[in-house]
């Protein structure tokens, strides 16, 4: 498992606000709420994400028409790459040039997004080209 810092190409970071993953501007002593992606490489572009030392961890799920992201409380060195189950909690990672963007592998043409607006919740969009919706970002290594 490995950290990685994350931030969308207009700098918002993620951070953690009544147990949902939101991303906004982070300033001052509010910096240090800044959550770091825990990630955990399964195949050559795909991984299984979390937060809080790996022990929440994003999953795509679907339930009715709705698609959504959601946090569940699970180790991510619990999960194996070749349970069916364990499919939500996997993303394919495209590289643009310096910006990476993160589409469900369970949720196909559904990919990690932020709002334009700041302290919105992170989530799942399938129109990755809608100006409304960011779902390109920069993923360092921390």
């Amino acid at each position: 498992m490995q950290a990685f810092r994350i931030w969308d190409i207009n700098q918002k970071t993620f951070y953690l606000r009544n147990n949902q993953l939101v991303a906004g501007y982070l300033q001052g002593s509010n910096t240090k709420l800044e959550e770091k992606l825990d990630v955990v490489p399964i195949e050559p572009h795909a991984v299984f994400l979390g937060i809080r030392g790996g022990k929440l961890c994003l999953a795509c799920v679907k339930s009715g028409d709705e698609t959504k992201l959601q946090l569940e409380a699970v180790n991510i060195t619990d999960l194996s790459k070749n349970k069916d189950q364990d499919k939500r909690f996997t993303f394919i990672l495209s590289d643009s040039g310096p910006t990476t963007s993160f589409e469900s592998a369970a949720c196909p043409g559904w990919f990690l997004c932020t709002a334009l607006e700041a302290d919105r919740p992170v989530s799942l969009t399938n129109t990755p080209e809608e100006a409304m919706m960011v779902t390109k970002f920069y993923f360092q290594k921390d």
